[in-house]
């Protein structure tokens, strides 16, 4: 069987490279960029850092900071709005998940026409999307590199899968100098993301040897730096090496897909509007001791990258380690106990169920799961 692997065709990694991706703007002739960002990155100057390096390379560009934490259609249409207005010819997305993937849907239906729901599922597009540079702040959802773009219909409280080539950026950008503002919170939430797509890229029907390998070095990575990163969040080592596990966990799930903790999270965050990371963090291990009945050796490997001395145990009993593991990192950086804490309600569960089922992210689960079963993980996770 052949397989087809995606990701940018530059990448930019450490501390300084920001400087780099204004030099790669400046040698593609880009003459008006916009640039895509949050309202809390425009407050506290990054923005305007950013812009600052563009004006002295003689680059304009129009800031757009309305993405919201889980962007909406509404973000994509006003965003492509001042695109248009201002004739611009490149997108850059400044932060993190929500700005990049904002970001996507707007070059995205720039270059195709339509609505941004026209691209729902996997690559719907006729032709790439208006060149899109990615610039990363935080340490976790990969965005800037992948071509899984999340886009929240406020009018069904869905979020939609968005999976297309033509999404790809043109340029990653991880420079660990950009992350160290981030809050405790934000670093925690980002980091559990970025366990998640290695976790779920590992155990995916669809995994490769290649994604395997990024997958693993990301775990070990992750279980390594992200307590540090949290607790000392000027640490510019533990920084550096989140940024780089998050884009290897990237590169695996950007290849191998994910699964039923990523159909599940999106529909919380698009009914309840929570932090996409967070839910990642509350259902990983309840997704995986579902998984455990038929992918115990791969659970198992998994515990192994955390750390754990697996040597004499069963592939059961490893995976229950992997598990526990998991549990264990996301209580020491802080993520709520259980989907109650989020505010979840009981009652909401079969929808939510009914539309994790339709969602493109669990086609690779390496179990498929019932309407009844995808209700009980809901539960378990309560």
């Amino acid at each position: 069987m052949s397989t087809t692997f995606f990701m940018p065709s530059l990448n930019l990694m450490g501390e300084g490279c920001i400087q780099e991706a204004v030099n790669y703007i400046q040698s593609q002739g880009f003459k008006q960029g916009l640039i895509v960002s949050d309202a809390v990155l425009n407050q506290i100057g990054v923005v305007k850092n950013f812009t600052d390096l563009l004006d002295t390379a003689n680059i304009a560009s129009v800031v757009f900071d309305k993405a919201q934490p889980n962007p909406t259609v509404s973000n994509v249409n006003d965003g492509l709005a001042l695109l248009q207005q201002n004739s611009c010819d490149f997108v850059v997305s400044l932060g993190g998940g929500s700005p990049h993937d904002c970001a996507k849907g707007i070059a995205l239906v720039a270059s195709n026409g339509g609505e941004i729901a026209d691209y729902e599922g996997v690559d719907q597009s006729a032709k790439p999307q208006l060149p899109l540079i990615a610039v990363n702040t935080t340490a976790g959802t990969a965005s800037e590199m992948t071509r899984f773009a999340i886009i929240t219909d406020e009018k069904r409280h869905v979020k939609m899968a968005i999976v297309d080539k033509h999404t790809t950026p043109v340029l990653s950008v991880n420079d660990p100098s950009l992350m160290i503002g981030m809050p405790k919170s934000l670093t925690a939430a980002t980091g559990m993301d970025a366990l998640t797509h290695a976790v779920e890229a590992y155990v995916s029907t669809a995994a490769t040897p290649i994604t395997d390998a990024v997958a693993i070095k990301a775990i070990e990575l992750i279980q390594a730096y992200l307590p540090t990163a949290v607790s000392d969040g000027e640490n510019i080592e533990a920084r550096e090496k989140m940024a780089y596990a998050q884009f290897m966990a990237g590169m695996a799930f950007n290849n191998a897909s994910l699964g039923y903790v990523h159909a599940m999270a999106h529909q919380l965050g698009g009914f309840y509007d929570l932090p996409h990371g967070v839910c990642n963090a509350v259902l990983l291990p309840h997704v995986q001791r579902y998984n455990a009945q038929v992918a115990p050796e791969r659970l198992s490997h998994i515990a192994a990258a955390m750390g754990v001395d697996t040597l004499g145990l069963s592939a059961q009993e490893g995976a229950n380690a992997a598990i526990v593991a998991i549990e264990k990192l996301s209580q020491t950086v802080g993520i709520p106990a259980g989907l109650t804490e989020l505010n979840v309600n009981v009652e909401d569960i079969p929808v939510l169920a009914d539309n994790a089922l339709k969602d493109v992210c669990g086609l690779t689960n390496p179990k498929q799961a019932s309407h009844e079963e995808i209700c009980q993980i809901f539960q378990a996770a309560m």
